[in-house]
């Protein structure tokens, strides 16, 4: 929920007002005017213009740990779709000239054009500990004309929507089907159910071989088996799963017919409740670039790139019977032992709660797209 007066100056006053009362006082960055949504912070000390655009961060006020951000500027090559999702941005040191060789403008002046109020100069570490003891909460950005006195703005944010129980998936996702063509020979053909899907994710797949199919979030099973798949897909998104009683309709359709499955973030809470298991809200979630996740088929620690405030809730010690066969928790976060995978052991079927398209981030999860590949594979001969 934004509205914004464009501007870049950085000597306009902002404040920034949680919905606990704490208040920081820093300047404007990028559009002046207010914003709200839920305060979350990441990790990632680069990958800023992956994170801004990906469109799981819907109606989030990002918080980025690292002290310098801006410093590369931003680009027209790396954006996870085509806008800036982020509903607020909070820094402590923007980049006064970007510097890099793919640059084409200053990340000041891309949030100013897109509308996105932020804030810079305070300490985002100290929001970041807060944030940690006291959990993601609603926060707003005032700047410009927007600031009031502090009894006012504290009542405007405790007025705006909280993040439990909000359903966003359509609002991100594409509302026509397209395709994404295999890069050489197709080997295969995939259905992707766009929940808010990151524009590498078919890239990976097309990498692959693979003739992507790209569907809106409202498609039906009829409209996934309309494409002849030889897998699906569901993608990463935002919002709380326990509102994603269509998707999970679908899923539990393509799971009856065993059609190869891969889901990511978003689409693995979906295929928890698809099982039978609940979800439940993260205290204040994995967002960042350099997550431990255990791949306990493998043993191998894994370090991932992450962008969730919402869990399955799953039993880790031991395997589940479920309406479509055992269930295993195949990955967990070595942090706090959050299940972030699930592999189906009597049908083709699995799931992470993380990012192995790597956009930004490390590339040690990759062979989990060679992994959906061995599913179809086994599943045509």
């Amino acid at each position: 929920m934004t509205t914004s007066t464009r501007g870049t100056t950085r000597r306009v006053p902002a404040v920034l007002v949680l919905e606990d009362g704490r208040i920081f006082r820093g300047r404007a960055y990028g559009a002046v005017g207010e914003t709200f949504g839920e305060a979350v912070f990441s990790t990632g000390m680069t990958g800023y213009q992956e994170t801004l655009t990906d469109p799981s961060y819907h109606r989030q006020v990002v918080v980025m740990t690292a002290p310098h951000v801006g410093n590369t500027g931003v680009n027209d090559e790396d954006p996870e779709s085509g806008r800036i999702w982020v509903s607020g941005y909070v820094v402590r040191d923007p980049a006064r000239v970007p510097s890099n060789w793919r640059s084409r403008r200053s990340l000041d002046d891309e949030l100013a054009a897109q509308g996105v109020v932020g804030i810079s100069g305070i300490d985002t570490r100290a929001l970041t500990r807060h944030l940690r003891e006291r959990g993601a909460m609603r926060v707003g950005i005032f700047s410009g004309d927007a600031v009031k006195d502090d009894a006012t703005l504290l009542a405007r944010v405790q007025e705006a929507p909280g993040m439990l129980g909000a359903d966003l998936s359509a609002e991100v996702a594409t509302k026509d089907a397209y395709v994404v063509p295999a890069v050489g020979e197709k080997k295969y053909t995939v259905a992707a159910v766009d929940l808010g899907i990151k524009g590498m994710t078919p890239h990976r797949m097309a990498e692959r071989g693979i003739e992507v199919h790209v569907l809106p979030a409202t498609a039906t099973v009829e409209d996934v088996y309309a494409v002849r798949p030889d897998g699906v897909f569901f993608s990463n998104g935002p919002g709380d799963p326990a509102t994603a009683d269509h998707p999970v309709s679908v899923m539990r359709g393509v799971l009856e017919r065993g059609t190869p499955l891969f889901g990511i973030c978003f689409g693995n809470q979906i295929l928890g409740r698809a099982l039978g298991f609940g979800t439940y809200k993260l205290k204040y979630g994995h967002r960042g670039i350099n997550q431990p996740v255990q791949d306990r088929t493998t043993g191998k620690v894994e370090v991932t790139a992450h962008n969730h405030g919402f869990a399955v809730d799953a039993p880790t010690d031991r395997v589940s019977d479920t309406p479509f066969g055992r269930v295993e928790v195949s990955h967990v976060c070595l942090n706090d032992n959050v299940v972030e995978g699930l592999a189906l052991l009597d049908k083709p079927a699995f799931s992470v709660q993380y990012h192995p398209e790597a956009a930004a981030g490390p590339h040690d999860a990759a062979y989990l797209f060679d992994r959906f590949v061995s599913l179809m594979e086994g599943q045509r001969a």
